[in-house]
């Protein structure tokens, strides 16, 4: 009998051989949105090639990401690939110990420096994080609603507050669908979407980090003074409109434009029964450069402390490749791939925003890099002064203001 239980128990060991040799990667995320795109889509093409290498997506909540994702590290049980925010966030990761150096991983070369830039260093000597995708900033609009109005798609400035006037004079469709419940959407749809064309992208985002420019400067004030405006187009109730709301209201057909990022497309697709256009942020006349925040927005990084070090890498190399490019890209529209190698977008918004790269100068949200490390928050203060200033309650002159006041409290060049 023992000798029959020994032969048993060698034969079930050598047969579990195969099975101790696969890996399981947990990768950490806060787009919880996309968990079936990366199950049914991602990770089977990605086993395609390496089946000896398991992926589990394991997202948490947007707004809990980033605290879930410390209490793990500090407790040694994040996940071995992370997905890393843009700038500041994902340095303070890497300058902690938490993300491993990954600047000579091979698949780095499919990208650009200003593409690397979001997660590197501020010398960049060291990347961390391979980049995914940036989104687009500009405005989506109900294609029927306008072509029932007669409104043209707007240019200039003035073509945009004339379709608006139009809009409410009729009565049918609340003009723009945006609310000031939450903040952020008054900062990063309405701020940073039309401020680059003010500021002139990143020269003046670029001067702001150097000194050279102050957020009272005139072309700092100026979208403040837009945003004001829009107050008279928003709908009844904006003041307590939540970030849902506007979507809804948007999607429902009850609004004709929407200031967007375009990660809005998979979801508007899926949800509105109108054809669906987009412009991007109206110039001051016609002519004039135009300027998009075209904005590094996600990247993959690897835990320094993951045991599954090597096959994390395998992903990280196929995360870099002009295939995952393609498949990530067309799978989440709205996305657009920074790999170096051209990847053709099938649905139609999608490549209407990823169009204006080709008549638009690029910049990235004026706040993200560098000017949010201290007290007061630039990012998060933003949010508030914008909404502040759609609401009335403090004007683009007092925004300004303290903004440029909480910058320099604690900013060397800006003292």
């Amino acid at each position: 009998m023992n000798k029959t239980y020994l032969t048993a128990l060698l034969t079930s060991t050598l047969l579990a051989g195969p099975a101790l040799a696969q890996t399981t990667l947990t990768i950490e995320s806060w787009r919880n949105d996309d968990l079936t795109i990366w199950q049914d889509t991602i990770i089977p093409a990605f086993n395609a090639q390496h089946p000896e290498i398991s992926v589990v997506f394991a997202p948490s909540a947007p707004a809990e990401y980033n605290a879930a994702l410390n209490s793990k590290l500090a407790a040694g049980s994040a996940g071995d690939l992370i997905t890393c925010r843009p700038f500041d966030a994902s340095l303070e990761l890497f300058n902690q110990g938490h993300l491993a150096d990954l600047t000579d991983l091979a698949g780095m070369a499919n990208f650009s420096d200003v593409a690397k830039s979001a997660w590197q260093t501020d010398d960049g000597a060291a990347t961390f994080c391979v980049p995914m995708a940036s989104v687009i900033h500009g405005f989506i609009y109900n294609a029927d609603a306008f072509a029932e109005l007669g409104i043209e798609v707007p240019a200039t400035e003035a073509e945009f507050f004339a379709a608006l006037d139009k809009i409410k004079a009729d009565g049918t469709y609340i003009p723009m669908a945006m609310g000031t419940n939450d903040q952020w959407e008054a900062a990063t749809m309405g701020y940073n979407n039309i401020g680059p064309n003010y500021w002139k992208g990143e020269e003046g985002r670029r001067a702001l980090i150097a000194g050279e420019q102050k957020l009272t400067d005139p072309q700092w004030v100026a979208p403040f003074e837009q945003l004001a405006k829009w107050k008279d187009y928003l709908g009844d109730g904006f003041e307590a409109q939540t970030y849902p709301d506007s979507q809804n209201l948007f999607t429902l057909g009850r609004a004709a434009i929407y200031p967007a990022g375009s990660w809005e497309i998979s979801g508007f697709n899926a949800q509105a029964d109108f054809k669906m256009g987009a412009f991007p942020p109206p110039v001051a006349a016609e002519g004039d450069t135009c300027y998009i925040s075209d904005h590094t927005d996600i990247a993959i990084g690897l835990n320094a402390k993951s045991p599954n070090a090597e096959a994390a890498r395998v992903f990280l190399d196929w995360v870099a490749s002009p295939e995952f490019a393609t498949l990530y890209a067309n799978a989440l529209p709205g996305f657009f791939s920074l790999n170096s190698t051209p990847v053709e977008m099938q649905d139609p918004l999608a490549q209407e925003f990823v169009s204006w790269r080709g008549k638009c100068e690029p910049t990235i949200r004026s706040t993200y890099q560098i000017l949010s490390r201290g007290t007061p928050n630039l990012e998060n203060e933003t949010w508030n002064a914008s909404a502040n200033v759609i609401r009335g309650s403090e004007t683009p002159a007092d925004a300004a203001k303290r903004l440029q006041d909480g910058l320099a409290s604690w900013y060397e060049p800006q003292k």
